[in-house]
């Protein structure tokens, strides 16, 4: 897993999987960074991130995808990280 998305029913609300590169290789961590895009052009608004380990990020996003979240193409981009 390198990066994955997620976006909610409303279409409002995304999530974006992605590895934490500096612990992989001895514990394997995700963050896992809320957000939506904006309109104009304005950046997106990230509103919270997660560091979770693999297993509970893989619990989130199959619970997730249970209530209807779905697959999408990313959101927004590098220049939107904290």
């Amino acid at each position: 897993m390198r990066e994955g998305w997620l976006i909610d029913g409303n279409n409002h609300w995304s999530m974006r999987f992605h590895r934490d590169e500096k612990s992989w290789l001895r514990d394997q961590r995700v963050f896992v960074d809320m957000g939506r895009s904006m309109p104009n052009g304005e950046p997106a608004l990230l509103k919270s991130r997660r560091h979770l380990r693999l297993d509970e990020a893989t619990v989130l996003w199959k619970s997730l995808r249970s209530y209807g979240w779905q697959q999408t193409d990313p959101v927004w981009g590098p220049d939107a990280e904290p």
